[in-house]
């Protein structure tokens, strides 16, 4: 049996398995950022008012993801582990919400779907970065982190070139006014599949480890019950931070 607690080392592949969701993570975002203004402007939105309707995305990730990485803490199924439910729901409703958003008939429905899909996404990302931490010990934690930016890397560059790459293939760039083109529309829907693969791919493909002491485990989740109980927790810990750590939010704040 293997003893959890002294994490072993894992093989490329293993790596890669378990990081390979972020591509599907990174489609989301690539799209999200580089044709929402696009989407928003065609449904009618001016210039001047399109900052205003962004500022929904940066401030749904700023609470969603340590809610969820809270959550994600205190969660354990022997058959679906600790970070997998969180990918999956994830995965799943940014999934329907790129089938859906650039197909927006008014520009608050479009705004709207920007704020879920935000939120979506955010739910995937936040417990695929913690499994880095639970399954790979100290030794090859930077190399897990690596493998991730590696996939983001190339998630970004291909997701970005899509409605191009699907215009190249013979779908049109063009519409008439206040309608999306096709090929943005094409390129949402292969984010979507892409998504939804890459996460169950990571799935299907990768185990997690149960809690090292599961009776204690049980026991602070009981104490942790509760909304008030959680806000608590996580200002403390944000209150613990190490002082590298708290440096680096501040730069992560500003970029």
């Amino acid at each position: 049996m293997t003893d959890f607690s002294r994490k072993p080392k894992l093989s490329f592949w293993s790596i890669f398995n378990m990081s390979f969701g972020f591509l599907g993570i990174q489609f989301g975002f690539a799209l999200q950022g580089g044709f929402m203004s696009r989407i928003f402007q065609t449904l009618g939105a001016s210039q001047d008012s399109i900052p205003a309707l962004w500022v929904a995305a940066p401030l749904t990730g700023l609470l969603v993801q340590p809610i969820i990485g809270y959550m994600s803490d205190r969660t354990w199924n022997p058959r679906w582990g600790r970070r997998k439910p969180f990918f999956l729901i994830g995965a799943i409703l940014s999934t329907i919400v790129l089938f859906f958003l650039p197909n927006s008939p008014v520009l608050w429905v479009a705004a709207g779907c920007l704020w879920v899909l935000d939120a979506s996404i955010n739910i995937t990302m936040e417990p695929f970065r913690a499994l880095v931490a639970d399954k790979l010990p100290d030794s090859q934690r930077s190399y897990g982190f690596v493998m991730q930016t590696l996939i983001i890397g190339v998630g970004t560059w291909v997701a970005s070139n899509l409605p191009w790459l699907v215009n190249k293939l013979g779908v049109s760039n063009e519409a008439l006014p206040g309608i999306v083109p096709l090929s943005v529309k094409i390129a949402f829907a292969i984010g979507g599949v892409v998504f939804l693969g890459s996460v169950l791919y990571t799935i299907f493909t990768t185990s997690e480890y149960p809690p090292d002491d599961l009776e204690e485990f049980k026991k602070e989740k009981e104490q942790s019950k509760g909304f008030l109980n959680g806000f608590k927790e996580i200002l403390s810990s944000i209150n613990k931070m190490p002082k590298t750590m708290k440096l680096l939010g501040i730069i992560q704040f500003f970029s």
